[in-house]
Order: structure tokens, then sequence, then C-alpha cells
């Protein structure tokens, strides 16, 4: 019944910015880790930024540290990453997703992408240059 869609995604040139959102439906994760992964051809996916909506609290892959920032919007029932000052190496499919263990966002398992139960659909992003 949860259902993850993400937008915003598409190409842009090195040093730009994009904003990806997650419209959730079905459930209201309210205490539980939601997070944004991706996945380059040839690689496996990698959690990118976790947001736990208990208190707020975030966390950044150091590749992504003081560029990419989550956040939510309980009103629209989404979350977001504004992904700034984007590099050729953030190319990827970005996944929103969302986990069902409440607890999991206090352990280093957060960054597992099998820790988590609902996926989008994921989105595109290309950097070029």
């Amino acid at each position: 019944q949860v259902q993850l869609v993400e937008s915003g995604g598409g190409s842009v040139q090195a040093g730009g910015s994009l904003r990806l959102s997650c419209a959730a439906s079905g459930g209201t994760f309210s205490s539980n880790c939601m997070g944004w992964f991706r996945q380059a051809p040839g690689k496996e996916r990698e959690g990118v930024a976790i947001f736990y909506t208990g208190d707020g609290a975030t966390y950044y892959a150091d590749s992504v540290k003081d560029r990419f920032s989550i956040s939510q919007d309980n009103a629209k029932y989404t979350v977001y990453l504004q992904m700034n000052s984007l590099k050729p190496e953030d190319t990827a499919m970005y996944y929103c997703a969302a986990a069902l263990r409440r607890s999991l966002c206090w352990t280093t398992r957060r960054w597992t992408p099998d820790e988590y139960n609902y996926w989008g659909q994921g989105t595109q992003v290309t950097v070029s240059s």
C-alpha cells in the first residue's frame, strides 16, 4: 500500500543544482528512516542522505556532505533532496526509500539498502562536464 514516487531529476551542468522530491502515500513514517540512495551504471547502490522523521536528524555520505541537504515537508508528505554544486560523479539513478524499523537510524545500518522496505521507481540525475 505504501508508495514512494520520486521526481525532480534531469540533466544539469557541473556546479548546478537540482531538488529531488519523494512523495509518500499509504503511510506516515512518523518515526522512521527515510533516505536517498543512488546507483550508477556498473556500481552498487549507495546511500546518499538519510532523514529520521522522529526528530529531523540527518546523515550524509562523505561524498555529498556540505553539498546536499535532505528535508521533509510533513504537510505534503514529501521528503526532498536539495543537490548543490553537482559533480559528474553524482550522475546516477536516485531512489527514495523508507524503512519500517523505527530504531534503524540510530545504527550504522541506516546506510544499508537491504534495511529499507519501500522504494520509489527512481529518478535519473545526469551531470555533465
